[in-house]
């Protein structure tokens, strides 16, 4: 959480004439939020919301605002942050960030899915650079994979964004912004290494001068791994099916480029590309390694016709291909495509009134040797919002028609009304509503022996949200409370033994979300609260049961230091129990996490890190049977000019 703002919102708000100057300010800077540059000065320490200078967010509203200034729950993690937390994968990055829970199925590079607020994996839309990535088949991204040296921040909204982005927003988006270039040419690396044979090289160069901007970026990283998962075969096939006591091997090929150059004050163009590149060991009894490509290129040009009207024209395409194999034979292939064009017009009315209207096409095909029905599909989507500024009060307001292909038109509409009732304090309501169309796997996936497969009658989810939230800033601590109830119609849920996909008739899902930010005593505090109460509130055998494996409470502490060139600091991390299925029957039990990391800054861009994770060797699942690393020491060397 950032800072409420000094001055009344509404002269805080940036006017139509500086938005796209603010996204071409964002393009070139990568919106850090420190004042003073961790990079560059030994002795800084994290700066997050005891910044004078707030980041710069995009993906709340579709357009440019600093982060104090919007509306909407949102957390940002800049490349501060990350080099300050040594974080190891964008699981490390995400975990323990406020509405986000986490299952993973084992260890380095296996799945894992990400609930926001309670909502469905598939429900949380995930864009890196503006572009729409993810499976077509599954419906979620391997965000896991995503490498954390090729990412400049990452911003988490929470809450339903369907009325400015279409289907699988229902829960929120989390946008990844690739590293950018500008400036002076500097060149910038790292080698790390730790337990279970981990060891990674990163490294790249980006400059550009004052109107260009340019980035290139790699990294390789590899883990011996441990035992994924303590399964069991015949007949049980309880967890992955099968026990292999083995180490779980995993391997990360990236690369990120990005170029942008501004022609004049009123026109720029940027183009950005990642790739990565992930050979996967795992647990199971048909398939046990994976291979896997994931890809995004997008483009973007910038007019600014006239003082108050700014014009944004995107295109891109995202790749999600996997090979699968058992002991090296071929077993499966499923590749999926998604194409995206987008037109945004931001037109400002006055110093105080903010209008966007416009058009999104999306298509998504699938390419596999499993027989799909229906193999593609497209969506257009028209959205349209109001921003408005009036005195204390702040008013958005935003409406979207999609027409899907295959499940016809949808509208979803959000309101957010807020007041500043001092200078530092904050009272906000919201409401949207929100859908999700069915993914192919769960129409389509054939059947067998074992599971049951897709289901082609399966409706889409429908939901609807309603929130309250204050914040504000108490001394040297800023603070913000949010209380939430959504509800959703024929959520869609895999139901054992045979793992069918069924609509189950209503879901009730209650949560608080406490942050708290600031520093005392010269220590950078962060703390976080989630409390989950996610409910099948369907008629049948599982009516009141908890949805599986969402954690009912989460907490997450963030305590460094500098004492001259050394840096110290300690996370907490404890999540509550929760239920492995539908039916309640295998308990998670809850657990608690200690990491301890250290620095030391040899000059202004050389310093040495190390990281001591899970301290107390605590042993905990967050998927029943499937293992989790133990305590582990992690070192880096770092230098970034």
């Amino acid at each position: 959480m950032t800072r409420l703002p000094e001055k009344p919102l509404r002269q805080r708000r940036r006017s139509g004439v500086l938005v796209a100057a603010s996204l071409l300010s964002l393009a070139t800077t990568g919106a850090t939020s420190a004042a003073t540059d961790a990079d560059s000065a030994p002795d800084a320490g994290f700066v997050d919301a005891v910044s004078e200078v707030d980041p710069v967010v995009v993906t709340a509203t579709r357009t440019a605002e600093t982060a104090d200034a919007t509306l909407a729950p949102v957390s940002v993690v800049t490349r501060d942050d990350i080099e300050r937390s040594q974080a190891r994968s964008t699981l490390d990055l995400l975990r323990g960030l406020p509405g986000i829970s986490m299952a993973s199925f084992g260890g380095p590079g296996r799945v894992a899915n990400l609930y926001l607020r309670g909502t469905n994996p598939n429900q949380v839309l995930f864009l890196v650079d503006g572009i729409k990535v993810g499976s077509a088949t599954t419906g979620q991204t391997e965000f896991q994979n995503l490498p954390v040296d090729q990412i400049e921040r990452i911003e988490v909204v929470r809450g339903p964004r369907s009325s400015l982005y279409g289907s699988e927003a229902a829960g929120g988006v989390v946008q990844v912004f690739t590293r950018r270039g500008g400036g002076p040419l500097r060149a910038f690396g790292s080698l790390s290494a730790g337990r279970y044979q981990t060891a990674g090289i990163a490294g790249g160069i980006r400059g550009g001068g004052e109107q260009g901007r340019f980035s290139v970026a790699g990294n390789f990283d590899q883990s011996r791994g441990f035992d994924a998962c303590a399964g069991r075969g015949f007949p049980y096939f309880d967890g992955c099916g099968t026990d292999e006591p083995d180490a779980d091997g995993y391997t990360n090929q990236g690369v990120s480029a990005s170029a942008g150059y501004d022609l004049s004050e009123r026109f720029s163009v940027d183009a950005t590309f990642l790739r990565a590149e992930t050979d996967v060991d795992y647990d199971g009894a048909f398939q046990n390694q994976a291979r896997n490509v994931q890809q995004v290129a997008g483009v973007s040009l910038r007019l600014r016709p006239l003082d108050a009207w700014d014009v944004k024209l995107s295109a891109g395409r995202s790749w999600d291909e996997q090979r699968n194999f058992k002991d090296g034979a071929f077993a499966s292939r499923f590749d999926t495509r998604r194409d995206s064009l987008s037109l945004q017009n931001d037109v400002a009315v006055g110093a105080d009134h903010l209008v966007t209207v416009g058009v999104d096409y999306q298509e998504d095909a699938v390419t596999s040797d499993v027989d799909y029905t229906l193999s593609s599909r497209d969506n257009i989507g028209v959205f349209g919002e109001y921003q408005a500024w009036l005195g204390p009060a702040a008013v958005k307001a935003s409406l979207r028609h999609d027409d899907n292909e295959q499940f016809g038109g949808h509208t979803t509409g959000d309101l957010v009304l807020g007041y500043d009732i001092t200078p530092d304090l904050r009272v906000t309501a919201a409401y949207g509503t929100a859908f999700t169309a069915p993914t192919f796997n769960d129409l389509y996936y054939p059947g067998d022996a074992f599971f049951a497969g897709g289901n082609p009658d399966l409706d889409p989810e429908e939901s609807r949200s309603a929130e309250l939230g204050i914040a504000g800033r108490a001394g040297p601590l800023d603070f913000s409370l949010n209380v939430y109830e959504t509800h959703i119609d024929d959520l869609i849920t895999l139901v054992p033994p045979t793992f069918a996909a069924e609509n189950i008739d209503q879901a009730r899902i209650r949560g608080l979300e406490a942050v708290t930010v600031g520093r005392l005593l010269g220590t950078d505090i962060q703390a976080n609260l989630t409390l989950l109460d996610p409910r099948n509130t369907s008629k049948g055998p599982d009516d009141g049961n908890l949805l599986a494996r969402r954690p009912e409470q989460s907490f997450r502490l963030d305590l460094d230091r500098r004492f001259g060139r050394v840096g110290v600091g300690a996370s907490v991390f404890a999540a509550g129990r929760r239920f492995d299925d539908p039916a309640n029957s295998v308990r998670l039990d809850g657990y608690t996490l200690l990491d301890l990391r250290a620095s030391y800054a040899f000059s202004e861009a050389l310093k040495i890190q190390a990281r001591l994770e899970n301290v107390f060797d605590t042993e905990y699942e967050t998927v029943a049977y499937y293992n989790q690393p133990g305590r582990g020491l992690y070192v880096t060397l770092r230098y970034v000019p």
